[in-house]
Formats: C-alpha cells, sequence, structure tokens
C-alpha cells in the first residue's frame, strides 16, 4: 500500500509539473499559429488534456467484450462532465480567493458572455445526451453522428475567431528555449506534444494507483469508476486552472474547463452510442442530474451577472451530493 500511495503522489506531481510544460507551449503554439486567446483554452488545450477520459472510452466501449467494460466506458462519457462542472470550477474559485491580494485576476464578468454561451450549449446538448440514456431507441447510434456535428460546429465557431484585435499579453519565454524571446511554433509544438504524452502516461499511473486503493478502502469497483476514477482523468483540466489562475490568466482557465466540456459532452457521448445500448442506471443517472444541476446554476449566475469567486468555489459542494447520493443508491 505504501507503494500505491508513492505513486499516487509522485504521478500526481509528475502531472502537475507535465502541464507547465504544457500549458507554456500551447500558448506558444496559439500564438504562432495566431489563434485567438479563448480558442486557445477551449480548442487547443481542452482538446490535449481532454485526451485521457477519451481514450478510457475509446478503449472501454470499442475493445471492451464485457457489458462492464462498456459500463466503465458509459461511466467516463458522464463522470467527467459532473467533475469539471463542480471540482474543477470550484478549483478556480478557491485558486481566486486564495490569490486575492496577490494576484490581480481578471473580473469574471469579463468572460461572462462567453462563458455563459458555452454553458448554455453544453446543457441543450447534456439534456439530449442523458434523455437518450433513458429510452431506448434502435436508432442511437446513428444519433451519435448528431453529437460529433455538434462538436464540429463549436471547433468552427471558436477557431474562426482570429487574434488580430486582440492585445496580446507577454508570454513567459518557452521552457524548452528560455534564453529565446521569439521561440519557433516547431519547439513549441514539440514541448506541448511531449508535456502531453507525460501527462497522458501519468494520468494512467494516477488512475491505475487510484482504482488499487479503492478495494483497500472497501469501495466497490463501479463505486471507483465513476466517483474517484474521473477526478483523476480530469486533474490535467485542473491542473492547468491552478496554473492558469496563478498566472493571473483566469479566461484561460475557466475556457480550459468549458472546452474540455464541450468535447466530453460530445465525442465519449458518440462513442456511447454508437458501441453500447447507451442506458443509464440509477448511478449514472444521479450523475447526469448533479452535472446539470450545476450547469443550469453557473449559466443562472452568469446571466445575472452574480458569479463571484466564493460562488464558483461553492460548486465542489454537489460533488460531496453525488457521493453521497451514490452510496445511497
Amino acid at each position: 500500500m505504501l507503494t500505491t500511495l508513492l505513486l499516487l503522489l509522485g504521478s500526481a506531481a509528475v502531472i502537475y509539473l507535465a502541464c507547465e510544460f504544457f500549458v507554456n507551449g500551447v500558448e506558444w503554439v496559439g500564438r504562432k499559429a495566431g489563434v485567438a486567446e479563448k480558442a486557445v483554452g477551449t480548442i487547443l488545450a481542452a482538446f490535449g488534456t481532454a485526451l485521457p477520459e477519451s481514450v478510457v472510452t475509446f478503449v472501454a466501449v470499442v475493445f471492451g467484450h464485457s457489458d462492464a467494460s462498456k459500463s466503465i466506458g458509459v461511466g467516463a462519457a458522464l463522470g467527467g462532465p459532473l467533475v469539471l462542472s463542480t471540482i474543477s470550477y470550484a478549483v478556480v474559485g478557491v485558486m481566486l480567493l486564495g490569490t486575492a491580494g496577490r494576484v490581480r485576476p481578471p473580473a469574471l464578468a469579463d468572460r461572462d458572455r462567453h462563458l455563459s454561451r458555452d454553458q448554455g450549449w453544453f446543457l441543450l446538448i447534456f439534456i439530449l445526451k442523458v434523455v437518450l440514456g433513458l429510452v431506448a431507441l434502435t436508432i442511437k447510434p446513428w444519433l451519435g453522428l448528431l453529437f460529433l456535428a455538434a462538436y464540429a460546429l463549436y471547433f468552427w465557431i471558436e477557431m474562426r475567431h482570429d487574434a488580430d484585435g486582440e492585445e496580446q499579453e507577454a508570454l513567459e519565454p518557452l521552457k524548452l528555449q528560455p534564453r529565446e524571446k521569439d521561440p519557433s511554433l516547431g519547439w513549441a509544438a514539440a514541448q506541448t506534444l511531449i508535456a502531453l504524452g507525460v501527462i497522458f502516461a501519468a494520468s494512467h499511473v494516477f488512475v491505475g494507483q487510484l482504482e488499487s486503493i479503492g478495494p483497500w478502502l472497501g469501495i466497490p469497483p463501479a463505486v471507483v469508476a465513476l466517483l474517484l476514477s474521473p477526478i483523476a482523468t480530469e486533474l490535467p483540466e485542473t491542473m492547468n486552472a491552478i496554473i492558469w489562475v496563478r498566472q493571473g490568466k483566469t479566461g484561460l482557465a475557466l475556457a480550459n474547463i468549458s472546452g474540455a466540456m464541450m468535447i466530453q459532452a460530445t465525442v465519449p457521448s458518440a462513442l456511447g452510442l454508437f458501441f453500447t445500448p447507451w442506458l443509464f442506471d440509477q448511478a449514472l443517472t444521479l450523475a447526469a442530474i448533479v452535472t446539470m444541476l450545476s450547469i443550469a446554476g453557473l449559466f443562472v449566475l452568469l446571466r445575472r451577472d452574480a458569479l463571484t469567486p466564493l460562488r464558483l468555489a461553492l460548486f465542489g459542494l454537489l460533488y460531496g451530493v453525488f457521493a453521497i447520493g451514490l452510496w445511497l443508491v
């Protein structure tokens, strides 16, 4: 058990350090490619950090031959958005509260319009995927194409904004070329991809150790798959949020989370619809309800221009509600 704990803590530390390289590299990739700052978070960073949970879903539903394997894939598709909409957003709120007076974060109101739009789209898509999980339809596999089309539309909307009109902030030197004031796109891309590979490998180690700790604590495998594993697979987004808020780049932190949520609301769901019956049990239904409550609350606060760091931090309590409910069902 000591080895498991050391590997758990060590892999978490590696993920954090790799995320330092990743966020630094992806910012330079966006700058050199002329990508708008918000799209750096919602598309470039989110696409990379959403890979671990997307791969979990893909492997489980495509190559899994048992009902248990396919259930893990469906659980990953539901658990990811749940963690992002509760814990990850709450971490941003806590970091903003903790950096008050030391780091000047941009006001949340500056991002309300874009973030509320993202949450509105996510909520509509998520409601559709939940409805499909509660009914039996023979055309479900074909409906998976709608989710892929929805993400393609989101991708196009985000990427069509260019960075010409943005006020460009000074970036930290590229970590692989610390003496270069203007590193090349090739070096920036190389650093980003290497960091992403390390994040991916360390995330798998983290998940494996977490699953080993579950039986030691007397937690059933099904509960580990839905309650604990998503925390591990969403660790890169959470680490990115910590790093960006610490640097005073709250917009990128929020954009990374919302962009990752859009990926997970569509791509893993499409895979689930293609390769599984996509029917929810009580635990999955509870996860879906808590996720919808969190996003609906966030959407209302954003529309009313009433989102504050403290209120954002309180969304983490909903994950506790889910954990209690999961034990009861």
